[in-house]
């Protein structure tokens, strides 16, 4: 089991993650920077039977069966509850990293709070999460309510944010986590946190179709996937990679956006395709998906985005920002249509 929190405000492995020379084969570490007096738990599927016999009393339960986890069935349970507050789940994903997943993930989210909804972004990429410093709330604080649950992180009135990167003990600090912490950490992000009820939850999730993008197909069923590419090949043939992971997993894909298509030349204005330009287009119209946009490449992505301060926000006049603006209402009539749709399958279904 892993516990961060507590009024010490620290984070504990209660079993061995490696064999040491030492005497002690556990591993402490030191929170400073978390003042809760809740505390989160994260259940890394090795339960104690003194912790199943403590939770069936708190749960008033008949002895648990042998093949169930009554706390796993509890965390269920609260999952569902606060997905229901939660109007559209999507997960920006990418087939490799340096596409600039994480800024889209940012500028889209941003834009959609700019459009008056209410946005929350889970940052997954629990390896190298970026979110806090893209959005310049590095040494922002987890909201503790009088009710002894916790908040996420407030960028804007309409938009919050959840990252491991304010639970860590230094920026620099690793987190040496294997699949079943990393799946248990990704869930308590969503039971334990307080997000409220939510128009658009966006999920930063990190390269590729390992542990992180699975986590969150099994624990939001009803998520959407929005794939980020280049125009060039090489990130073409990963991107088929995460499209065919959503189809298997049978995620609808709300659609491609093509990142650093082409360039506006800051002195003449005129299009260079430092890239290529239009492969992620050409992508989507062949495998039949919705392509949103293409982003062009800009030297202020970069700066702003090192600076905390989004181009949509920094910049909300420009080309760049434009293209980010187009592919958020982009998504709102893709997910409103989506709604409408499932909304007449279910009153067919109930006729």
């Amino acid at each position: 089991m892993v516990k961060i929190g507590c009024k010490n405000a620290k984070l504990f492995f209660t079993r061995p993650l490696i064999k040491r020379k030492s005497k002690s084969a556990w591993c402490k570490i030191s929170v400073n920077r978390i003042n809760w007096s809740s505390s989160l738990t994260v259940a890394a599927g090795f339960w104690p039977k003194e912790i199943i016999i403590r939770e069936n009393k708190r749960l008033k339960e008949k002895p648990a069966n042998p093949m169930t986890n009554p706390v796993l069935e509890e965390q269920d349970e609260r999952i569902k509850e606060k997905l229901r507050n939660i109007d559209n789940k999507i997960m920006v994903m990418s087939g490799k990293g340096g596409v600039g997943k994480s800024t889209v993930s940012i500028n889209l989210a941003i834009g959609l709070s700019l459009e008056n909804y209410y946005v929350g972004l889970l940052d997954v990429d629990l390896h190298g999460p970026n979110v806090p410093k893209m959005l310049g709330v590095e040494k922002g604080e987890l909201q503790q309510r009088p009710d002894g649950t916790v908040g996420p992180v407030y960028y804007s009135p309409n938009l919050k944010f959840m990252s491991i990167e304010p639970l860590l003990p230094t920026r620099d600090s690793a987190v040496i986590w294997r699949g079943p912490l990393k799946t248990s950490a990704i869930r308590q992000f969503v039971y334990e946190i307080e997000w409220g009820k939510l128009d658009y939850l966006i999920i930063d999730a990190p390269p590729g179709t390992g542990d992180e993008p699975m986590t969150v197909a099994q624990t939001i069923p009803d998520a959407y996937a929005i794939v980020v590419t280049t125009p060039q090949e090489v990130s073409l043939l990963d991107v088929r990679k995460s499209i065919s992971f959503c189809k298997q997993i049978n995620m609808p894909i709300l659609g491609i956006v093509e990142n650093m298509s082409g360039m506006i030349c800051p002195h003449c204005g005129k299009a260079i395709d430092i890239f290529k330009k239009g492969g992620g287009e050409k992508l989507a119209k062949e495998l039949d998906i919705p392509f949103l946009g293409r982003i062009p490449v800009d030297p202020r992505v970069v700066t702003t985005g090192d600076a905390g301060r989004p181009i949509i926000a920094s910049y909300p006049n420009s080309h760049t920002a434009d293209a980010f603006q187009k592919i958020g209402r982009n998504v709102i009539n893709v997910t409103q249509a989506l709604s409408e749709e499932n909304k007449e399958k279910k009153e067919e279904s109930n006729t």
